[in-house]
């Protein structure tokens, strides 16, 4: 009885001294730069880190700098990093490349710590004006009375322009036909062109040809209408219950980065997103802002990747 006592005692001790040297790393947290790794520069998730990085300085009393890598040496520069919340990592693709790249070296669940969700990218359905639909309804409704008929174009296998056409076609139970290119770019071209006849994007990308009236938007992935396209039906609402697709854009730490750290930078962080002034300038660019607990990223992933591993499997989607 005396030993066990002295067991648990000794756990409780070990316990508290745990807490209170997480407390202290915590508050003695930053005392030098602080680096995100972040996508390659020029994109939404190198806007969103420098974004971030401009506002959080501040706080924080030390400089947040941006390092830029392509997105998968990105993941494995922040995984090898130390757990100590100097190097973070910012990522819309750390839980989703795992199922498209084979022999990736790091585990999205295993190898980080999820901060907080920064951003939140829609996409909308549009099609060429030469298809005769309005909305999602009468496009299912051709392309059931004509299947195989009709092609979409995508940039890249596991890209949100993709995985949102996938999970469009499982819902619907349609059978169109995947045109595959080498960026956005091309595949807007021959959207354009009349070459394909729909595609999912950002609402940012295809501004001006929407309002030209050269391409049509039909829906937004979003849960809920979208800021960005308040006058867009979400694909919920025009005839496919619980459809969601957005790319996030989370921020993330190495595994074992102590809880009083991530605590801290989920505060902060979530003081910056809630500014109108940030919330503006996300807007302009197509992004919403997200936030939310550390926690409520974690289980997003989590349920983002049980979701990814169905549809990649029903649609027979091959890693590259």
């Amino acid at each position: 009885m005396l030993l066990a006592r002295s067991v648990i005692w000794t756990c409780l001790a070990v316990t508290m001294l745990v807490t209170a040297a997480g407390e202290v790393c915590g508050q003695n947290y930053p005392n030098r730069p602080v680096r995100i790794v972040a996508p390659e520069a020029g994109g939404g998730g190198d806007l969103t880190a420098r974004l971030i990085a401009q506002r959080l300085s501040g706080p924080l009393g030390q400089q947040v700098i941006v390092d830029n890598r392509q997105a998968l040496i990105s993941i494995e520069t922040a995984a090898k990093a130390p757990p100590d919340g100097y190097t973070l990592l910012l990522s819309a693709s750390l839980w989703i490349l795992p199922f498209f790249q084979s022999g990736v070296s790091w585990d999205p669940i295993r190898d980080f710590s999820p901060v907080i969700s920064l951003v939140s990218v829609p996409n909308i359905l549009i099609v060429h004006p030469s298809l005769p639909v309005k909305s999602v309804r009468e496009l299912i409704a051709i392309a059931k009375a004509h299947p195989g008929d009709l092609n979409y174009a995508t940039s890249a296998t596991g890209t949100a322009n993709h995985l949102a056409a996938e999970l469009f076609k499982s819902m619907a139970g349609v059978n169109i036909v995947r045109i595959n290119y080498k960026g956005s770019n091309p595949a807007l071209n021959d959207l354009l062109a009349g070459q394909v006849q729909l595609m999912f994007t950002t609402a940012a990308t295809v501004a001006p040809q929407l309002s030209s009236g050269r391409l049509r938007a039909l829906a937004v992935t979003s849960a809920r209408r979208s800021a960005l396209t308040p006058e867009l039906p979400t694909l919920a609402e025009s005839g496919l219950p619980d459809y969601e697709w957005v790319t996030i854009n989370g921020l993330f730490a190495p595994a074992g980065t102590p809880a009083a750290i991530i605590n801290r930078l989920n505060r902060e962080i979530m003081r910056i997103l809630e500014n109108q002034e940030v919330k503006e300038r996300f807007l302009n660019s197509g992004a919403e802002t997200a936030g939310g607990s550390s926690e409520d990223l974690g289980a997003r992933i989590k349920s983002e990747m049980s979701r990814i591993a169905k549809l990649v499997k029903e649609a027979g989607i091959n890693s590259q």
